[in-house]
């Protein structure tokens, strides 16, 4: 039996709508990142990006369990003198959800060349309203 590899003619990449509304952060960026790795697949390479597009809608209503709202810290660094930075999760929520799934999903994603590629195929969207209903086949046709 000879060994099926993966190549670049092969690869298509599908559209996925993820509905964030009343999941857990963790759990639902698991889903999203697996789903962007292309792990559900029968072909997958580690060298070869082939992953699908993930449309995340209701970005702003997850949920997490514990305390983790408010013990949870964000940090960052400037780079400048002075310029190190702590936002809460709940503070960084407020300011822009999106931003929270986006940071545990590419945490979960692998640190390689192609984490960015990945992540560029990931849309956020706060509400439930999005531009891509043709590309998931959602139009309907009376």
């Amino acid at each position: 039996m000879k060994t099926t590899t993966l190549k670049i003619t092969d690869i298509k990449h599908n559209w996925h709508l993820v509905d964030i509304d009343a999941q857990i952060l963790g759990r639902v960026a698991v889903k999203i990142a697996g789903l962007l790795m292309g792990k559900g697949k029968a072909l997958t390479g580690d060298h070869l990006d082939n992953g699908d597009f993930v449309v995340a809608i209701n970005a702003a209503k997850f949920k997490v369990t514990g305390k983790k709202m408010t013990d949870k810290i964000y940090y960052s660094h400037s780079g400048f003198p002075g310029g190190f930075r702590e936002l809460s999760l709940s503070q960084l929520a407020e300011k822009d959800p999106r931003r929270v799934i986006e940071k545990a999903v590419k945490g979960m994603l692998p640190k390689d060349k192609l984490q960015q590629t990945r992540l560029r195929r990931l849309k956020l969207f706060t509400g439930s309203e999005h531009p891509y209903a043709v590309e998931l086949g959602l139009n309907k046709k009376s």
